[in-house]
C-alpha cells in the first residue's frame, strides 16, 4: 500500500467514526446512505488553515414571501488577492441531506458542513498541501494546481448559498424540470438582491451556478434552463440517474444552437455513487459535440470529499472562469 492510499484510508476511517457520511438523490449503482444523517460542523475538518478575517464575511440574506415561501440564503464573501470593486457570483447548491434538514441548515451548508471558507483561505494562501484535500489528491493535480496558483492567484467570489428545497421524491423519480420553480427562484429573487445589497457583479460572464449530489442535479437544469444568465454552470458528483444523459445533453445542444453555451463541467470521483450516470452525461456531450470538461479525482461521495477536493476545485474553476480565462 502506497503512502497516498495509506491516508486515504485513514481518512475514510475517521470520516466514517465521526458520522460524516452524506446522502445521495436518485437511482444509485450502490446503496446510498441515509440523506438525512447530520454532518459534522466545518470547524472539525482537519484542513490546513489559514485565518486572516478580512477575507471572509458572511451576509445573510431572508426572503419572508418568496415564490418559494420563507426561505433564506447566505453570502460569503471569499476575497483573495482581488481588489475589484464587484466580485463575481457563484451560486452554490448544496446536497439533499440539507434539503431534509430545513432552511437555516441549508443556507449555511456551505460554511457549516462543508468548509467552504476554510478552502477559500488556503487557496489564497499557497501552496496547497494532501491535507487541504483530506487526502483525495493525485500528486500530478495538486503540482498542477499549485503551479496556476502561483501563477495567477486566487482573487475572490461571492457565493450564494440558498436552501434548495428536495425535488426528489422518495422513490427517487426522474423529474429534471422539478428544478425549474427553484430556478426561477434562484434568477428572479436571489441574483437580484445579492447584485443590488453586495458588492456583486450582474454580468452573465461573471455569474455561475454549480453544487454538489442533489445540487450539482440542480445547477446543471437550472443552468442550462438559464443560460442568458448563467456564464458557467457546474456540477460535484451531480446526482443523476442513467436514464437522464440524453434530456441533459439535449438541453446543452439547444442551447449551442442558440449561441448561449455556458463553460461546462462535470466533476466527479473515483467512489462517487453517480459517477456511472455522470460518465453517460459526459459521452452524450461529447457525441453531440458539446464543449464541456469532465474531471474524475480520487475520494468517495461523502463530507470530507466536499470539503476537499469539491470545495476546492469548485471555488478555483468558477475563480478563473468567470473572469473569462483558463481554468489551470
Amino acid at each position: 500500500m502506497t503512502a497516498l492510499s495509506r491516508r486515504r484510508l485513514l481518512w475514510g476511517v475517521a470520516a466514517g467514526l465521526v458520522g460524516c457520511r452524506r446522502g445521495g438523490a436518485g437511482d444509485a449503482p450502490a446503496p446510498v446512505p441515509d440523506a438525512g444523517a447530520p454532518g459534522v460542523a466545518a470547524s472539525s475538518a482537519p484542513l490546513a488553515l489559514a485565518r486572516p478575517a478580512a477575507r471572509v464575511r458572511v451576509h445573510d440574506l431572508a426572503f419572508a414571501q418568496s415564490s418559494l415561501g420563507a426561505t433564506a440564503a447566505s453570502v460569503l464573501e471569499l476575497r483573495g488577492s482581488s481588489v475589484e470593486p464587484r466580485l463575481p457570483v457563484l451560486v452554490a447548491l448544496h446536497g439533499r441531506g440539507e434539503s431534509r434538514r430545513g432552511v437555516e441548515v441549508g443556507a449555511h451548508a456551505w460554511q457549516r458542513d462543508y468548509a467552504l471558507d476554510r478552502a477559500a483561505l488556503r487557496l489564497a494562501e499557497p501552496p496547497l498541501v494532501e491535507a487541504d484535500f483530506g487526502g483525495f489528491v493525485e500528486p500530478a493535480r495538486l503540482a498542477a494546481l499549485n503551479a496556476s496558483l502561483a501563477a495567477r492567484p486566487y482573487r475572490g467570489l461571492l457565493v450564494a448559498c440558498p436552501w434548495v428545497p428536495d425535488v426528489l421524491d422518495d422513490r427517487r423519480r426522474a423529474d429534471l424540470d422539478a428544478s425549474l420553480p427553484f430556478g426561477a427562484f434562484v434568477v428572479d429573487e436571489l441574483l437580484p438582491r445579492v447584485v443590488a445589497e453586495l458588492a456583486a457583479s450582474g454580468e452573465r460572464a461573471a455569474t455561475g451556478i454549480d453544487g454538489v449530489s442533489l445540487g450539482g442535479r440542480v445547477a446543471l437544469v437550472v443552468g442550462l434552463a438559464h443560460p442568458e444568465r448563467f456564464g458557467a454552470v457546474g456540477s460535484l458528483q451531480a446526482a443523476l440517474q442513467d436514464a437522464e444523459a440524453p434530456a441533459l445533453a439535449r438541453r446543452a445542444v439547444e442551447v449551442m444552437r442558440r449561441a448561449l453555451l455556458p463553460r461546462l463541467r462535470l466533476v466527479t470521483s473515483e467512489r462517487d455513487f453517480f459517477r456511472g450516470a455522470i460518465a453517460r452525461l459526459d459521452a452524450a456531450l461529447t457525441a453531440a459535440r458539446v464543449p464541456h470538461e469532465h474531471l474524475l479525482v480520487p475520494g468517495p461521495h461523502d463530507y470530507a470529499w466536499n470539503r476537499g477536493p469539491g470545495a476546492i476545485e469548485m471555488l478555483l474553476w468558477h475563480d478563473r472562469v468567470l473572469r473569462g480565462e483558463a481554468p489551470l
